[in-house]
This record gives C-alpha cells, structure tokens and sequence, in this order.
C-alpha cells in the first residue's frame, strides 16, 4: 500500500483533530503544517510529531510531493488556500463552511471541477448511523410524502467553559468576530445542521426567511482587538422541494446543551427522530399502526465512516468523495440568502439550488 503524504493548512483548534485522525492511519503521513504565526505552527508540528513547519503555503507546495492538502484556516482563507491546491493538482479536504462568501465558494466549486480531483468537505456529523438509517427509510418511502421537519443545533459555550473560556482564547474569540474571518453561528454551526437536514431528508431547499441575533457579550460588545460582532443565534423558515415546511434553529446561547443536533422528520405514514450529541447517535420511529397511538420506538444503528476515513479511501480509490466542494456550494448559497433574508426582512427563493442529494 503506497504510502499517502498531506499537508496541514492552519493550526488552529480543529487541526488537532485533523493531525491526530491522519496520524492514526495506516500508511498515511502528515509531512507538513502550513500556519501565519510561526509560534503556533512550530508549537503544532511538535505536538504531533509533523517534521516541517510552515509560514507559507508556496514554499511548503515547493518543497515537498503531496497527495492532498487539509484547509483548517478561518473561512476567509479557505478560497484562496483550497484553489491553490487544487492547481497544483492536489487533492483537498476543506473545513466547513466552503468560504465566507457565496462568489469565492462558486470559485472553489469551479475550480475543483477544472481540476478534476478529489475535493471534500468535513461535515462531521455523516457519521451518524442514525441520519444514514433515516436516509434509507425516507428513500424507501416508508414515512409517505413528506411534510413536516424540524432541525436543530444546540450549543452553550458562551454561557459555560466547558470548552474554554471563551472571553480570552483566540481560538474562541475570532469565531464572535467578522473581521477575523468568521461568519457567526449561521456559517459555523448552522451549515452543520443544514448538511444533516438535506442529508436526512434527501432533498434541498427551495425558500426560506431567516432572522439572525447578535447578542451584547462585553462591554461595548469588543474584548482586545476583537469586534464580537458575529451572529449568535439563527431561525430559519425553510420549504424543501417538495413543500414540506419547517424550522431550523441554532445557538450558542442554548443552556443545558453542548454539542446536540436534533432532526425529526414527519411524513404522511410516519415520522423519525434523529438526535446525535451528549446522550450518543440515537434514532426514534413512529411508523405503522404506531402512529394511531402516537409510540415512539427507539432504532438501533451503526455508525458510519467519519470524513477523514473516506477521504483517504477516496485517495486510494475505493470512495466517491461525498460531501463534494459541489454539495457545499449549495449549502452556501442556503447561507448567502440567509443573511440576505436578514437584511431584507423577507422570504427569499433558494430554487436554484435544488438537485439531486
């Protein structure tokens, strides 16, 4: 088995993540970090045992033969980072979101195709056995037409320091501020749980009106040189292809939850709850003669290959490289009419965004 050489872009907090899975892999080799700060990037490849250290992202494409390159930067750099990759014909994991805007991740989707190599993007929760099996059941037409859902993103990091404190780590901070990169909770949490809503229900959005919320954090809203002007919280009125309505709803403000996602689905013959989080991947069903009685039945599942395994498998040949750079520039056009509908206080149609999932 020919051995697979990456290489890293960013060091943040995610990238942990990313070095450690890779690490893990048999005949998979993380050869290179690429990182502004050269502190961090040094303090990273030490860590996890990666042999060079990067401030540029030329000199490292220069200095080594890649098979693929892993875009862990703040969305802003995620355009710039994954279509430079892509022409020097690598293949690219990116993070989600695709970019920060909808024109730079039309760039990225176009330029993936003119390379023609493999190009992902890590949404994480594909993982759950529960969506998958959900999935198949809606496929199978075993819940009838499809009428109602409803999805949800819960997290209370800015209400507890489970995961740190937020009010002085960089690695919280930039997330609250639009100048540093970031898109708020709509592009940080909220493309997650519109990835599971589509992914579930197997079909895109056509229309939706959205109202975001930014809440006062500190005084005058700015800690150091951060504005905390990002979104915190998003509600969105959503209608899928075919007309089914619902709400989908994330926070960072959501006490008494950490990390859950929470889809049901409900159907002309039956309905499925899907909840992944805290309590574990669970799935629950109302079908048959148990939606005259309203009984909820709990469904075992398996768990599915994360991102990182079947990017690799993609690598060797035996995957398709789903989610697709494709797949995510749909999901960015949802987050572009998003903040559109926001700003212009109305419903807005998404149609053209509508495809096969």
């Amino acid at each position: 088995m020919r051995s697979l050489k990456l290489l890293l872009i960013g060091t943040g907090r995610m990238a942990h993540t990313h070095a450690q899975r890779f690490q893990s892999m048999p005949g998979v080799s993380v050869v290179a970090a690429v990182d502004v700060c050269r502190e961090r990037v040094q303090q990273f490849c030490a860590t996890h045992d990666i042999a060079h250290a990067y401030t540029d992202l030329a000199a490292a494409l220069a200095a080594h033969t890649l098979d693929a390159a892993c875009v862990v930067t703040p969305d802003s750099a995620h355009a710039p980072s994954s279509i430079r990759c892509l022409q020097e014909g690598l293949a690219v994991l990116c993070e989600k979101p695709l970019s920060d805007t909808l024109e730079s991740s039309q760039a990225m989707v176009a330029e993936a195709e003119i390379a023609g190599v493999l190009n992902m993007v890590n949404f994480t929760y594909r993982i759950s056995g529960a969506l998958h099996q959900a999935r198949e059941w809606i496929d199978q037409g075993r819940l009838g037409t499809l009428r109602h859902f409803e999805a949800s993103y819960r997290q209370s990091w800015l209400c507890s320091p489970y995961w740190g404190e937020w009010t002085t780590e960089d690695a919280w901070l930039w997330r609250l501020s639009t100048a540093h990169g970031s898109t708020g909770v709509l592009g940080d949490i909220g493309i997650h749980i519109l990835d599971f809503l589509i992914a579930g229900a197997g079909q895109g959005i056509t229309g939706l009106h959205c109202r975001l919320q930014t809440f006062d954090k500190a005084p005058g809203n700015r800690i150091g040189e951060y504005d905390l002007d990002a979104n915190d919280s998003c509600i969105i009125n959503a209608q899928l292809e075919n007309g089914a309505l619902g709400v989908v709803h994330m926070s960072r403000y959501q006490t008494g939850y950490m990390n859950d996602l929470c889809l049901s689905l409900h159907g002309t013959r039956g309905a499925l709850r899907v909840s992944t989080g805290q309590k574990g991947d669970r799935l629950s069903a109302c079908l048959g003669e148990d939606i005259h009685t309203q009984t909820w039945r709990e469904i075992s599942c398996s768990a599915q290959p994360d991102t990182f395994e079947r990017f690799i498998s993609g690598l060797r040949g035996n995957g398709c490289g789903s989610p697709d750079f494709a797949h995510a520039g749909d999901l960015q056009l949802y987050l572009s009419r998003c903040s559109e509908s926001h700003e212009l206080g109305r419903w807005l149609d998404c149609s053209s965004a509508a495809r096969e999932f």
